[in-house]
């Protein structure tokens, strides 16, 4: 007979977990020191191994999602860090882009995929409780990890070229993923109460057939657009409206970032998930106006509306899995979630983006911030409509 186990401690494995395949999203120092060392190499051919990172997180939590729910979240952390601690450590070899694609993008990706997904399901299902305050931790490692790995890298680039790093890497995240991924157990069944449905669990072919689905997904959407805005091009807006030095920019909406998922998340589980949804849309116009201000107002005041719309773009990330789990069960969390995250990936496309393209035509960010805070408005309507219809859900 298993003995019993201390949820907090499967919780901070999750957490180191996510913290260390946040590395993988220190691109910024991985990119510019794999341009010196490849001149040849153009910054948009490099920037597409990001994307398909990116894209194969979702990708891999819909792929092992059902197995994890069947099995537990122990050998999918396993064999996320396998993956992600590979993918790291063969991207110290590669020598051309489209085996960068493969290393960096594909392997990597997956193993982020695996790994997140099932660290994520440790808060839905160990903390039916407190799922907002545990999805808000589990999102916050993975959110500390280019925070702390960033310094790191380039520090370790004063004594090692860039295919060194990555070959270290790659071998000390492995080991500690695996690791922690001995601390994971399958969370107790949960029993059948009340709404049933959501206490066994949907599947997701389920949910995906419901409105409500379709409706959260939206505001998920909408919710980390201008987030996913802010932290691509933090730099650039610092420049273009003359907040100060960029890189303490990006640091102070990274911090707000990461502190947000805490914060909301543990706001949630006191004054509910939706009403805190439509708080953080709130937050994020309120702090897109005083960005677009900042010219009258001033450089630390638009500062501080960058940072709160990381604060808020936090949020999101740290409720979602909570909210996916309250209304389609736990038993299929990590699948559900998966393609609840795809959202995400969307708004990974389409932020960034719609910033590019309208700095490109006019010359500023204001427009695009404009069009966010519509995006805003557009989500508390949306988040309205479903508290409306399916507030006893």
């Amino acid at each position: 007979m298993e003995k019993k186990v201390n949820r907090w401690v499967i919780l901070l494995a999750a957490v180191v977990t996510n913290l260390c395949l946040g590395a993988g999203y220190a691109w910024s120092v991985f990119q510019a020191a794999l341009l010196e060392a490849n001149p040849d190499w153009a910054q948009t051919q490099t920037a597409i191994a990001y994307s398909i990172s990116f894209a194969m997180v979702p990708l891999g939590m819909i792929i092992f999602g059902p197995k994890l729910d069947e099995l537990g979240p122990r050998r999918f952390v396993f064999i996320g860090g396998i993956l992600f601690g590979v993918g790291m450590f063969l991207t110290g070899f590669v020598n051309s882009v489209f085996m960068l694609y493969i290393t960096y993008g594909l392997i990597l990706g997956l193993g982020i995929g695996a790994a997140y997904g099932a660290s994520t399901s440790v808060a839905a299902k160990w903390f039916p409780d407190k799922k907002g305050l545990a999805g808000g931790l589990t999102a916050a490692g993975f959110g500390l990890g280019p925070l702390i790995f960033a310094p790191v890298v380039r520090s370790m680039l004063t004594n090692y070229d860039i295919y060194t790093v990555f070959k270290i890497l790659g071998v000390i995240l492995l080991i500690v993923i695996c690791l922690a991924s001995t601390f994971m157990r399958k969370a107790p069944a949960v029993e059948a109460t009340g709404a049933a449905a959501v206490a066994e669990g949907k599947t997701y072919k389920e949910m995906m057939r419901e409105p409500k689905f379709w409706i959260l997904w939206a505001v998920y959407t909408l919710g980390a657009t201008g987030g996913m805005m802010i932290i691509s091009s933090g730099a650039s807006i610092a420049t273009n409206y003359a907040l100060g030095d960029p890189v303490t920019i990006v640091m102070a909406v990274s911090i707000a970032n990461t502190f947000g998922r805490i914060f909301w998340g543990s706001v949630s589980d006191k004054i509910g998930r939706y009403q805190t949804v439509v708080a953080m849309f709130v937050v994020v116009a309120l702090g897109l106006f005083l960005a677009i201000s900042s010219p009258s107002l001033g450089a630390l005041a638009g500062t501080a509306g960058l940072m709160m719309v990381g604060l808020s773009f936090g949020g999101f990330l740290g409720s979602f899995p909570g909210i996916t789990a309250e209304n389609w069960g736990v038993k299929n969390a990590g699948t559900n979630y998966g393609w609840m995250f795809t959202a995400y990936g969307v708004a990974a496309v389409f932020g960034p983006t719609i910033g590019s393209l309208i700095l490109d035509a006019t010359g500023t960010y204001s427009t695009a911030f404009v069009i966010v805070i519509g995006m805003a408005i557009l989500g508390i309507l949306l988040q309205l409509l479903y508290m409306k219809k399916y507030r006893n859900a």
